[in-house]
C-alpha cells in the first residue's frame, strides 16, 4: 500500500514538472496577450507617438512620411524632400533625422508648416506665421493654394520672380484681411504633382483640382495674371534724376476645385497719377508702388470672395471605429463638434453624424459616428453644431 501510494505521489510530482515545463516554454493560445504579438492598439499609439511632429500622406491607401533629403547637399539632382512608406520610415528613422536648416522670416508660401501625427492623417503643409506654436482660430478656415502670377505677354526668368514676389504679397493681403484662409504651400504641392509625373500646367484639370481637394484639402485655386507694370517717365530739366509713374493690371481666377470650374474671375489696375515717384531710382519706385496699390484693391473683392467659400473637410481614412480627418485645430475644428457626413455628389441628403473626440498634429482630428451609417473615405463633412462652452 505505501509502494503504492508512493508511486501515486511520484507520477503527480512528474506530472506537475512536465506541466510547469510546457507552460514556461509556450504561452497557451487562451492567454489574451500572446509572447511577441503586442496588441494592435499599443502598436497603433506607438506609431501616432512616432510620427507625432512628422508629416503623413496618404497616396492611393498607402501611407508615406514626408521627410528632408539628407543627400540634398550632396548635388543638384537630388530631390529637397522624400515620401517615405510609414513602416520603412520607423525602421530607419535615424537615417532621415536631418533637420533642414533656416526658416522663412515671415509667412510666405515657402514656409511649410508641418502636420504629421498619424498615419491615418494626410499631410498638409500650410502658411502660417513663423515662431508661433499656438493659432486662435474664430472660426473654421479654407484652405486655398494660390500660383505663381505669370505675364501674359510675355515669360522670362525676371518675370516669373516678379509673379512668385506679387503671389506673396495676395498671401500677406489676405492673411491681413481674412481670418478664414488658410494657403497651402504651392512649391509642396508642386512637388507632389511632380512625383506623381503630373505636370503643374495640368493644374486645373478636373483630376488635378480633384487630387488637389481629395490630398490637400483645398477648397479653392487662385490663378492669377498681369500686364505690366509700365513707366512713363518725365526727365527733370535741372539734373539728372525724373519724375516716373506705373501702370499694373491684374487679373485672378479663383477655381473651385470641388465643382472643377471658375467661380469668379476679378480684375484690378491702378490710378497712374497715384505712383508718381521722385529723385533717385523713380522708376523702379512707381512700378513697385502700382503693384502694391493694385493687389490691395484687388485682395478686397478676393478676400470677400474666399470669406464667402463653402467649408468642407474629408474623410482622410477610416480605421475600425476611428474616423480620421483632414482638418483640425488649425482649421479651427474643436473637440465636441459635430459633423454632417455626406457622400461626394450625393446631393444634400445627410448620411450620418460624426462627433469630434481629438484633435492632433497642425491640422488633423479623429472623431467616432454617432448616426447614420458609417462614413467612408474621401467622405465630405461639414459643421452641425458645437456643443456649448
Amino acid at each position: 500500500m505505501d509502494f503504492k501510494l508512493t508511486v501515486f505521489r511520484f507520477s503527480i510530482f512528474a506530472l506537475f514538472l512536465i506541466l510547469l515545463f510546457s507552460l514556461a516554454c509556450s504561452t497557451p493560445s487562451w492567454l489574451p496577450i500572446k509572447k511577441g504579438s503586442p496588441r494592435k492598439e499599443v502598436s497603433h499609439k506607438a506609431k501616432m507617438k512616432e510620427l507625432l511632429e512628422k508629416e503623413v500622406i496618404i497616396i492611393d491607401g498607402q501611407e508615406y512620411v514626408k521627410t528632408s533629403n539628407p543627400m540634398v547637399s550632396e548635388g543638384e539632382g537630388q530631390p529637397k524632400y522624400l515620401y517615405i512608406p510609414v513602416d520603412e520610415y520607423l525602421s530607419k528613422k535615424e537615417t532621415y533625422s536631418t533637420k533642414p536648416t533656416g526658416s522663412p522670416p515671415m509667412i510666405t508660401r515657402k514656409e511649410v508648416a508641418k502636420m504629421g501625427a498619424s498615419p491615418s492623417s494626410p499631410m498638409i503643409p500650410l502658411s502660417r506665421p513663423a515662431g508661433r506654436d499656438k493659432v486662435t482660430i474664430p472660426e473654421l478656415r479654407k484652405k486655398v493654394v494660390i500660383v505663381p502670377f505669370d505675364d501674359q505677354m510675355t515669360t522670362t526668368h525676371a518675370e516669373e520672380i516678379l509673379g512668385d514676389w506679387m503671389a506673396d504679397k495676395v498671401v500677406k493681403e489676405i492673411n491681413r484681411r481674412s481670418q478664414q484662409i488658410l494657403f497651402v504651400d504651392y512649391q509642396m504641392v508642386k512637388e507632389f504633382f511632380g512625383e506623381k509625373g503630373i505636370a503643374i500646367t495640368d493644374l486645373e484639370t478636373p483630376r488635378v483640382l480633384h487630387l488637389l481637394n481629395e490630398v490637400f484639402g483645398v477648397h479653392a485655386l487662385l490663378v492669377g495674371h498681369f500686364l505690366g507694370p509700365y513707366a512713363f517717365m518725365t526727365k527733370d530739366a535741372n539734373g539728372p534724376n525724373g519724375t516716373a509713374s506705373a501702370i499694373v493690371k491684374i487679373e485672378m481666377r479663383i477655381v473651385d476645385t470641388l465643382a472643377g470650374k471658375t467661380l469668379k474671375t476679378l480684375s484690378a489696375i491702378n490710378p497712374i497719377l497715384t505712383t508718381k515717384e521722385k529723385g533717385l531710382f523713380s522708376e523702379e519706385k512707381a512700378k513697385t508702388h502700382a503693384i502694391d496699390l493694385t493687389v490691395t484693391d484687388l485682395t478686397r473683392s478676393l478676400s470677400r470672395e474666399l470669406d464667402g467659400l463653402d467649408w468642407f473637410c474629408r474623410v482622410a481614412k477610416v480605421e475600425g471605429e476611428n474616423i480620421y480627418i483632414n482638418a483640425g485645430s488649425l482649421t479651427g475644428i474643436k473637440v465636441g463638434d459635430v459633423m454632417e457626413v455626406f457622400q461626394p455628389g450625393g446631393g444634400q441628403e445627410v448620411k450620418g453624424r460624426v462627433q469630434i473626440s481629438a484633435c492632433f498634429g497642425v491640422d488633423a482630428s479623429m472623431g467616432k459616428r454617432i448616426s447614420g451609417k458609417q462614413p467612408v473615405l474621401n467622405d465630405i463633412l461639414k459643421i452641425a453644431k458645437r456643443e456649448a462652452t
